[in-house]
């Protein structure tokens, strides 16, 4: 059996195309990492760095932090763009609150990010896991905590319960734009997310005051068109979003699909730059940005925030 059975019938014999010379990719450095790794291998915990290959996850090791990836490795949607193996989760480790905070405070975060797989075999998604495992860190130390959810297939009452928890940052990504949907996110709705992060706006000034922040991202390289992502942004600014971030879309492995355009990173300035018109708090744009890369200073920034 496959390891991604339901892209059976996806192209997976073409070969990953040359990189231009503006996407470079940290080297990682197997040794300096081993006891990041090791520890999370002993608790049983998953990182998305290593289950989404992720470019920067290089960095991110060596800097002792990493984005936590909950209720498991397996997930029930199988998206066009994702790595993460698709499939019948196994059952919610209730223990997992815990070694993740025991975790966030043996490394000394300041800022921990946590994210989960899909978890649509659940009745709340997965929601009141995250809850617990927001207050288990905070009860265990002065960790400020960002949250990356799924859409909780819109449940209104899914997306409260972890605004109440008390993240500093609710995070879900639109990932791209509505019209590349049924390639790119076939189980999910651009409107149902708007739906989630307007929600999550409401309920988050409503208990925390202006300092709540919400964020989404996109990934470019996929077919999407200047005009397609123009309405993008207008959209998101239009329910409240604080924090935009652009990146490249790269390929994971040859069962992902493929990256229609590399674009330079004087594009992706220029694309924040629109962006930043359009009324976001923050644009964090170019081209190996991703939703949680230097989280905590994009948090804290104002304006627009270029990696090369």
């Amino acid at each position: 059996m496959p390891r991604f059975p339901h892209r059976a019938g996806r192209e997976v014999l073409d070969r990953h195309p040359r990189l231009p010379p503006w996407i470079v990719k940290e080297p990682l450095r197997l040794a300096e990492l081993h006891g990041m790794k090791r520890g999370l291998r002993e608790s049983g915990l998953h990182t998305v760095c290593e289950e989404a290959r992720c470019p920067n996850r290089g960095h991110c090791f060596s800097q002792g932090t990493a984005t936590f990836l909950l209720m498991g490795d397996t997930c029930t949607r199988a998206c066009g763009f994702c790595s993460i193996a698709s499939g019948r989760p196994a059952p919610l480790d209730p223990a997992e609150p815990e070694e993740v905070a025991a975790r966030v405070a043996a490394l000394g975060l300041r800022y921990a990010v946590l994210t989960s797989v899909d978890r649509d075999d659940l009745p709340d998604g997965g929601s009141a896991h995250f809850a617990t495992t927001v207050r288990a860190i905070r009860a265990r130390s002065t960790a400020e905590v960002e949250v990356l959810v799924p859409d909780f297939q819109g449940d209104p009452e899914a997306v409260a319960r972890v605004v109440a928890s008390g993240p500093v940052v609710f995070n879900h990504n639109v990932e791209t734009v509505p019209a590349l949907y049924s390639e790119v996110r076939p189980a999910a709705r651009f409107e149902r997310s708007l739906e989630v992060l307007a929600a999550a706006r409401r309920t988050g000034q409503a208990l925390f005051g202006p300092g709540f922040r919400t964020k989404s991202g996109l990934m470019l390289g996929l077919g999407e068109t200047e005009a397609q992502l123009f309405e993008a942004f207008h959209a998101l600014a239009g329910v409240g979003v604080d924090i935009l971030t652009l990146g490249q879309y790269l390929r994971p492995t040859r069962h992902q699909l493929p990256v229609r355009r590399y674009l330079p990173p004087e594009e992706f300035e220029s694309l924040g730059r629109r962006a930043k018109d359009f009324g976001f708090r923050t644009v964090y744009a170019g081209p190996l940005v991703r939703s949680s890369f230097n989280a905590h200073e994009v948090t804290r920034g104002d304006g627009l925030r270029l990696l090369p």
